[in-house]
């Protein structure tokens, strides 16, 4: 029997604490897979930060260091600058990165900050309780929002990936999902485009993941999966925001 797919080498086999469903174990394969290809295992120092991400030591074989709430890049811009060679990258949650460290990102986007930001929005806070995040959708209810987002109080959802595409020191800005075995290809390669930003010396690069959370959903795997298809992707567009040749492709309201 041909052998088609194994796990990568930094890849640990640990037993997942992810819920059902959860997307994380999607993306961390995927990171193990770049870094692989990309043969820099040796040079790898990762940030994970607070919340269902701070997980991400368990599963993946590198150097790391946990972050505070929302600091991730800021921590990781301290490593790659005491480290030139290191390949540094960051991994956040929305709530994470998009509300207690929006100035974090933002300062880390706009100094062109040679990382690379992995950031997954599942549209809610996961670990703490299912409360609403900066990138929860109109009407979604959460713990906080019981009756549903509404624009008047909170607001829109926040599209992180094309704010940050618009500043100058961000070389490489995308959208992918991992909800089929399509789009976990394209987004692989997003993921592969954001690091080789890094080596290359170019700037900063992110890579937004959409992902699914069924438990703070309260949905079943399946109908997460087809909940975020229907409504994640009409808000949040998937595709190159940016790339290293200067494309920009910012969708406006």
């Amino acid at each position: 029997m041909k052998i088609v797919f194994e796990r990568p080498n930094t890849l640990t086999d640990a037993v997942t604490h992810y819920c059902p469903g959860c997307g994380h174990g999607v993306i961390h394969r995927l990171v193990a897979e770049t870094i692989e290809r990309l043969g820099v295992e040796d040079r790898v120092i990762a940030v994970p930060s607070i919340g269902c991400s701070g997980a991400l030591g368990r599963y993946l074989a590198y150097d790391s260091v946990a972050g505070a709430h929302g600091r991730g890049p800021a921590i990781a811009t301290g490593i790659k600058r005491a480290l030139p060679d290191a390949v540094v990258f960051s991994y956040q949650g929305d709530g994470d990165l998009a509300s207690i460290g929006a100035a974090e990102i933002l300062h880390a986007a706009n100094r062109g900050e040679q990382i690379t930001v992995i950031y997954v929005n599942n549209a809610v806070y996961g670990m703490t309780g299912g409360q609403m995040a900066p990138t929860t959708l109109l009407g979604q209810v959460t713990s906080t929002s019981p009756f549903g987002r509404e624009i008047s109080t909170t607001g829109w959802p926040m599209r992180v990936a094309e704010l940050l595409a618009t500043l100058p020191g961000v070389k490489y800005s995308a959208r992918v999902c991992v909800f089929d075995a399509a789009n976990v290809i394209k987004a692989g390669a997003a993921i592969r485009k954001a690091f080789e930003v890094q080596l290359k010396g170019l700037g900063f690069g992110i890579v937004e993941v959409l992902s699914q959370c069924p438990t703070n959903w309260r949905m079943a795997p399946r109908v997460s999966v087809k909940w975020a298809e229907e409504h994640m992707v009409r808000e949040y567009p998937l595709g190159e925001f940016k790339t290293p040749e200067g494309d920009s492709q910012c969708n406006t309201r």
